[in-house]
């Protein structure tokens, strides 16, 4: 169970750091456009949800080996908006 609790703290902090990065962002260019940041974020809010109702339901399955499938799935996920942020600027 602990395992699960430091899962969803890991998933938590990684998201929350890549939303500091995309506000660092903005404040480095207070000239861009912001609606593309705003989307990035709300991508990764649905990121946060998605992962932590598939959390919910691999614990009612008692599956642990799908955690390992979660985490795959955040990293690429992260992966991907690191991209997207990238390519911005």
């Amino acid at each position: 169970m602990s395992s699960i609790k430091l899962f969803k703290k890991e998933i938590n902090n990684s998201l929350g750091a890549f939303i500091e990065e995309v506000y660092a962002w903005e404040l480095n260019h207070p000239d861009a456009d912001l609606k593309t940041t705003e989307k990035l974020i709300d991508e990764t809010i649905a990121l946060f949800d998605d992962l932590i109702e598939k959390i919910h339901e691999v614990k009612k399955e008692g599956g642990k080996s799908a955690f390992k499938t979660l985490r795959v799935s955040l990293a690429k996920s992260l992966e991907g908006l690191h991209n997207k942020l990238a390519q911005l600027g």
